[in-house]
């Protein structure tokens, strides 16, 4: 069953992390159940924004609020991160049971399985390939049972076999339980398969350069949609920082 989707609010003055602002005068409202792709270039900030908003770092002036709460002080989000940093002397089960709250190993495996991983319930990640071992993420992030999944750069390194698959599977999952995420990559195909909208971030003090919205709903985009839209992203981008 779906679950009521969570509304962020990012009212930024300044990011404090360095001497010099990493973020300054920044503001992005991202409504509930929303998938929005933040593209930018490697190294701008995407990643610090992420653990902004999932409430991992505090070094900041301004307001990042999750459905109107302090993002330190909301319920986590789920992470999904570019390597799947599972902890090797875990199988899949404990893998999920043991670093997320309240999870029991029979939520675990059904999740293991909603995956694609049922017969590797009770293996360990050094007897799964990578493309399992991102799906096994995925998994952890779901079992969280958070409104809101941050998804940074979950395709880099796989090949596109693999990232196919993932991609159909998080649309699975985003079409069933409708959570708000934020998912960034560097790859404007990633976000024309996911993305409802796109925000194209500049290079620092980051600022949003561009943002695109996509009328065409991603289950319906077919192969040659998904490459039309790639190809407006790169052109916006290209745009935008000349």
């Amino acid at each position: 069953m779906a679950r009521h989707a969570v509304n962020i609010n990012i009212e930024h003055k300044r990011f404090a992390a360095e001497a010099a602002p990493l973020f300054s005068d920044f503001r992005l409202a991202v409504r509930p159940g929303e998938v929005v792709a933040l593209i930018g270039p490697s190294g701008v900030g995407k990643t610090t924004l992420l653990r902004l908003i999932g409430g991992v770092d505090t070094d900041y002036t301004g307001e990042i609020l999750i459905d109107g709460q302090r993002a330190d002080l909301a319920p986590p989000p789920g992470f999904v991160f570019q390597d799947a940093r599972l902890l090797p002397w875990f199988d899949s089960v404990d893998n999920l049971c043991r670093l997320v709250a309240h999870v029991d190993a029979g939520r675990a495996e059904d999740l293991i399985s909603r995956v694609g991983l049922g017969p590797y319930a009770h293996a360990y990640p050094r007897q799964m390939s990578g493309g399992m071992q991102r799906r096994l993420g995925l998994a952890r992030a779901l079992a969280a049972n958070s409104r809101l999944l941050l998804l940074d750069e979950p395709f880099v390194s796989l090949d596109s076999v693999l990232v196919g698959e993932l991609q159909s599977l998080f649309r699975s999952v985003i079409a069933e339980e409708k959570p708000t995420v934020i998912l960034v990559s560097h790859d404007p195909q990633d976000a024309a398969r996911l993305a409802d909208r796109v925000v194209l971030l500049g290079r620092r003090p980051v600022r949003i350069v561009a943002e695109l919205v996509f009328d065409l709903p991603r289950d319906a985009r077919g192969p040659l949609d998904v490459v039309r839209l790639a190809e407006r992203i790169a052109e916006t981008s290209q745009e935008a920082v000349t």
